[in-house]
């Protein structure tokens, strides 16, 4: 097995490649993904910080073995959101000492391919890239006995389905899911800034991450102030050619996205809602959408919409705001902005630092929770020395110790979910 000092090299070497090709490289995620010029090249700026990042879990690895013994690999089944930041979660399995199979999105095929080339000269045949479809890679992967464990990211129900052949194959199964977060502003908070931070999370990659604010809870007396700041940032947003440096918003990527939005909205308005803006769908582009009057019952906050479109609710007392936001089957992140009473807010709702075992599906808390905190700041060094992940159907780990099959919830490394201490 390589040594750290001998892989960490190799990341080097990955940076630096990186950094050569990056316009290429760009280029090539906009072309494939439908994301924004601006937003992939903010992800090959992340990528490039992150991945020097991995020397600060030196001391922590130098205590670990990697989970595969000799011929075995992990398998990597990569969501479609993304282009360069999917490094982060190759390289954390791989700086552990484990070969990786990837495969990554069907429809990111050409950022596949192009991963690989860049890939190929360092690493070899240690991280290897499968072109075959994503169910089939996945059953080959469960089956397989060279596979001692898997990390997906994808949809709940489709993970699901996979825990009885876990459990009987004595596997380790490690998914990262979908979140429905909720974002509370408190009649103290800094009106101005909340609504920033709102547009921001809710318009980058057209509201396709899994930590973008989908369930919004205002404080009654402030609500119409809120909304006002929040319809002028929506109303503002520049959307257009993908490749254009200036557009700051594109396309829905998936046509099942779509879908499901025109689902929640037409129910929405069916319960009562009002759309206060948007609402317009033409092809796969959505339109930023605010929906107020929202209420729990509709399928906008209840089920994950992955687009840009924000479901807006009242409440008047804080045990309420509270009960609201623990009212769903996601416990991925949690957004809160206020002063006095913010951070105990904070506590009530944050699960515990990392993973642990439960003994069932934990529901009503939050992988991460942030107070008066930018979304962005969450990901910095996402997979790499934070641990990232949450509860109810955000994420899960399936594994079998000393003959027992355990459930995990909350924030994870993938590294270290791949390895194990060394005797």
């Amino acid at each position: 097995m390589d040594t750290f000092e001998s892989r960490f090299e190799k990341v080097h070497a990955l940076i630096a490649a990186i950094r050569a090709n990056r316009h290429e490289l760009v280029d090539v995620a906009v072309q494939d993904t439908g994301f924004t010029f601006r937003e992939c090249n903010m992800e090959v700026d992340g990528i490039l910080s992150d991945l020097h990042d991995f020397e600060t879990m030196a001391p922590e690895f130098a205590l670990r073995r990697p989970i595969c013994e000799s011929g075995q690999a992990v398998a990597l089944v990569l969501p479609y959101n993304g282009s360069a930041w999917l490094n982060n979660a190759i390289i954390s399995i791989y700086m552990v000492g484990n070969p990786v199979r990837v495969k990554f999105a069907s429809r990111d095929s050409d950022i596949a391919r192009y991963t690989e080339s860049l890939y190929r000269p360092i690493f070899g045949d240690t991280i290897r890239f499968d072109y075959s479809d994503g169910r089939t890679f996945l059953q080959k992967a469960v089956a397989d006995r060279a596979t001692p464990a898997i990390c997906l990211f994808g949809a709940d129900d489709y993970a699901g389905q996979y825990r009885e052949d876990i459990k009987a194959l004595g596997k380790k199964f490690v998914f990262e899911g979908p979140g429905n977060d909720p974002f509370i502003v408190l009649p103290d908070a800094d009106l101005e800034t909340a609504a920033r931070e709102l547009a921001f999370s809710k318009y980058i990659y057209a509201g396709q991450t899994c930590t973008a604010p989908e369930r919004v809870y205002v404080h009654r007396s402030i609500h119409d102030d809120f909304l006002a700041l929040f319809l002028d940032l929506s109303r503002a947003v520049k959307i257009g050619d993908p490749s254009d440096p200036s557009t700051e918003m594109g396309s829905v990527a998936s046509a099942k996205a779509v879908a499901a939005i025109k689902a929640q909205l037409k129910d929405a308005v069916h319960r009562g809602a009002h759309i206060a803006l948007g609402g317009q769908i033409e092809g796969n582009l959505v339109y930023p959408t605010v929906v107020i009057n929202a209420r729990s019952d509709m399928l906008g906050m209840q089920e994950e919409s992955f687009g840009p479109v924000t479901f807006i609710s009242t409440f008047d007392e804080p045990e309420e705001a509270l009960k609201l936001a623990r009212d769903n089957r996601y416990g991925l992140r949690a957004s809160i902005f206020g002063n006095k009473t913010a951070a105990s807010f904070a506590e009530q709702l944050v699960g515990e630092p990392y993973c642990h075992p439960v003994p069932e599906t934990t529901y009503g808390r939050f992988g991460t929770v942030g107070v008066n905190q930018p979304r962005s700041e969450t990901w910095i060094s996402a997979f790499v020395s934070k641990p990232v992940g949450g509860y109810g159907l955000s994420g899960w780990i399936w594994e079998t110790v000393a003959d027992e099959f355990i459930i995990k919830q909350g924030p994870k490394l993938l590294s270290l979910e791949t390895s194990c201490p060394k005797d």
